[in-house]
């Protein structure tokens, strides 16, 4: 059963164009599969998600989260919940897709396949963690990239 994704933008600091939600919907499902070949656990909770969620977000909530559920202050790029909830920094994707000279949406894009991989069972807390999460993240990234999202999104 395909993988519904519902991404809201739940901030009005930066200018998220519609299309780009609609864009990022139409291909989450296929990022999800592509997580989930590379998953680093079987079973993860990404194989078992009906639905997944994700919220768009400005600093002060990305903060806000940050602080409430992993007790670490400041914004951040993306958190994951295991039940079926990615909730990324709009602001701080646009921050670095101007520090690494990326398009703004392939930046978030980056941050979505971030967060499916944390859901199919990668961490990034150890430095050979990161690094496999890494080279798959940009794997996946580059793989939908060049399959027609970078019109729609660069």
């Amino acid at each position: 059963m395909p993988l519904e994704v519902i991404i809201g933008n739940h901030q009005d600091a930066v200018g998220i164009p519609v299309a780009w939600l609609t864009a990022l919907e139409d291909i989450a499902d296929k990022a999800a599969g592509m997580a989930l070949s590379a998953a680093a656990e079987e079973g993860s909770p990404l194989a078992h998600l009906a639905t997944l969620e994700v919220a768009l977000v400005d600093d002060e909530t990305s903060s806000r989260v940050h602080m409430d559920f992993m007790e670490i202050p400041g914004a951040t790029d993306v958190i994951t919940f295991h039940h079926g909830e990615i909730v990324i920094g709009a602001e701080v994707a646009l921050r670095q897709a101007a520090e690494y000279g990326e398009p703004p949406g392939r930046e978030i894009l980056r941050y979505l396949v971030h967060g499916l991989l944390h859901l199919a069972g990668h961490e990034d807390v150890e430095d050979s963690e990161r690094k496999a999460m890494e080279a798959a993240q940009e794997n996946i990234v580059a793989a939908l990239w060049s399959d027609g999202l970078a019109e729609r999104l660069g």
